[in-house]
C-alpha cells in the first residue's frame, strides 16, 4: 500500500511540473510573439503601454526576466525525472528530450539575435518551438495518463555512475573519431583553425559520436549481455536502466546537432546528423544483426567525422573530403574482422552474422588481406590527384606497408596473437595517417 501511495505521489509531482513548465512555455512564447508582431495604435489606443517604445522596453525585460523562470522549471522537471523515473522508458527519455529541445530553441534564438539570421537557423529555431510544444504536450499527457511502477534505487556512488555514463559513450573511440575530425577541418583550412571553430567542432562532433555510441549500447543491450567482450557494459550488466541509456544517446545526439547548427555551419551538423541516422538506425537497428556485411556497409557512419571537420572549415565538400571518407570506410572492416577472428564464439554465441562465424576463418583472412590491400590505395589517391605533400606521401607508404605487413601476416599464418596484433596496429595507423594528413596540411 506505501509502494503504491509513493508511485502515486511521484507520477502526480511529475504532472504538476510538467504542467507548470507548459504553461511558463506558454508565457514565454506569448511574450516572445508580441515582442515581434507591430501592435495596432488603433487596436491598443487605451492602453498606457502602447503609446512609446517603452512597451516594447518592457516586452523585451518581460521576456528576458521570464525566461530563467521557465529554465528552473525545466531544470527541476528533468531532476525529478531522473531521480524517481530512471527506469520508464517513455517518461524519462520525454522529459529528458523536451528539456534539450527547450534548451537548443533558447540557444538558436540567442545566437540569431546575436550574430543575425542565418536561414537554416530562422528555420531551425521555428522548427524547435514547433517540437516543443508537441514534446511538451506529450509529456503532460503522458505523465497523467501512463501507469507507472515503483522502481528500484540504484546501487553505487556518483562516482561510480557517472564513470558508467563515460562508458556508455565509448571515449576511446570518441577521442580516435575527434582525430579524423580534426585532421578533415586543418586539411580543409589548409592552415590551423581558429580555436572557436575548432572547439565547437569537436565538441558538436564528441557529442555526436558518444550519443551515437550509447544508443548503439542500448539497443544492443540485449546481445552484450551473450558476449564476453560487452557483458559488463553499463546496460547490459543492469549497473544503468535502459531508459537511462536511451535518455542520454538522445539527448548527446540532439544537443550536438544545436551546437554544430549554431557554432559552426549546417553542412557540418547535417553530415554529423546523417552519420547518427547511419550508425544508429540503419546499422545497429538494421544491418548487425540481418547480413554478413554489416561491417562493411556500416563502415559508412564511422566514415562521416573527417567529412564533418572538412565542411566546418570550408562549408562544402571537395574530392579530398571524399578521400578522406573513403580512407575510414576501407580501414573499417579490416579492422573489425580482425577483431571478430579473436571473438568468434562470442558472436557464435549472441548470433552475430559477423564474417568470422558465418564463413570462418579462412575466408575472413581472405578478406582482411584484400580490404588492406584497397585502404592503402585509397589513402594513396590523396597523391595521385596531387592533394598531398611529401610528408603525407612518406607516411602514408611506411604506415601502409606495415598495415600490409600485419595483414598479411594473418593471412599467412592466422591465430588470434596475429589477429589482435592487426586490430591494435589499424588503430594506430588510422591515428597516425590523419595526424600525417594535419601535418601535411601546414607545411
Amino acid at each position: 500500500m506505501t509502494s503504491i501511495l509513493s508511485v502515486g505521489r511521484r507520477r502526480t509531482k511529475l504532472v504538476t511540473l510538467a504542467s507548470a513548465q507548459w504553461a511558463a512555455a506558454l508565457i514565454m512564447t506569448v511574450l516572445g510573439e508580441l515582442r515581434s508582431v507591430p501592435l495596432d495604435a488603433e487596436l491598443c489606443s487605451g492602453w498606457v503601454l502602447c503609446q512609446s517604445e517603452f512597451s516594447l522596453r518592457w516586452l523585451r525585460f518581460a521576456h528576458l526576466g521570464w525566461a530563467p523562470v521557465v529554465g528552473l522549471l525545466v531544470l527541476w522537471t528533468t531532476l525529478h525525472a531522473w531521480r524517481r523515473h530512471r527506469g520508464d522508458k517513455v517518461l524519462l527519455p520525454l522529459t529528458t528530450v523536451t528539456a534539450v529541445l527547450i534548451a537548443g530553441q533558447a540557444l538558436a534564438g540567442g545566437v540569431l539575435a546575436s550574430r543575425g539570421a542565418p536561414q537554416h537557423l530562422v528555420v531551425l529555431h521555428r522548427m524547435s518551438a514547433f517540437a516543443v510544444w508537441i514534446a511538451l504536450t506529450t509529456l503532460v499527457l503522458v505523465a497523467g495518463l501512463r501507469p507507472t511502477e515503483a522502481q528500484k534505487a540504484h546501487a553505487g556512488s556518483s562516482l561510480a555512475r557517472a564513470r558508467d555514463f563515460l562508458a556508455l559513450g565509448k571515449p576511446i573511440i570518441v577521442a580516435l573519431l575527434l582525430l579524423t575530425t580534426f585532421a578533415g577541418l586543418v586539411a580543409g583550412g589548409r592552415a590551423w583553425p581558429p580555436f572557436p571553430l575548432a572547439a565547437w567542432t569537436l565538441i558538436g562532433g564528441a557529442l555526436a559520436a558518444a550519443g551515437s555510441s550509447a544508443l548503439n549500447q542500448y539497443i544492443d543491450r540485449n546481445i552484450d549481455r551473450n558476449m564476453q567482450r560487452t557483458s559488463r557494459r553499463p546496460l547490459a550488466a543492469g549497473r544503468l536502466t535502459p531508459a537511462e541509456g536511451l535518455s542520454f544517446g538522445l539527448a548527446l545526439c540532439l544537443a550536438s546537432y544545436y551546437v554544430l547548427a549554431c557554432f559552426v555551419n549546417f553542412l557540418a551538423a547535417f553530415l554529423s546528423l546523417a552519420g547518427i541516422i547511419y550508425y544508429v538506425l540503419f546499422y545497429s537497428m538494421l544491418l548487425k544483426m540481418s547480413t554478413v556485411q554489416n561491417i562493411v556497409i556500416g563502415g559508412g557512419a564511422g566514415a562521416i567525422p573527417p567529412m564533418v571537420g572538412w565542411a566546418a572549415a570550408t562549408g562544402r565538400i571537395d574530392l579530398a573530403a571524399w578521400i578522406l571518407f573513403g580512407i575510414v570506410f576501407m580501414w573499417t572492416p579490416p579492422h573489425f574482422w580482425a577483431l571478430a577472428l579473436v571473438r568468434r564464439r562470442d558472436y557464435e554465441r549472441a548470433g552475430v552474422p559477423m564474417l568470422p562465424a558465418v564463413h570462418g576463418e579462412r575466408a575472413t583472412r581472405d578478406q582482411i588481406l584484400i580490404y588492406t590491400i584497397f585502404l592503402v590505395a585509397v589513402s594513396l589517391l590523396l597523391v595521385a590527384f596531387g592533394l598531398a605533400g611529401v610528408l603525407y606521401t612518406v607516411s602514408a607508404l611506411a604506415l601502409g606497408g606495415l598495415l600490409l605487413l600485419s595483414a598479411y601476416r594473418v593471412w599467412r599464418w592466422g591465430g588470434n596473437r596475429l589477429a589482435w596484433m592487426m586490430y591494435r596496429w589499424s588503430s594506430m595507423y588510422l591515428a597516425l595517417l590523419f595526424l600525417a594528413i594535419a601535418a601535411d596540411a601546414l607545411l
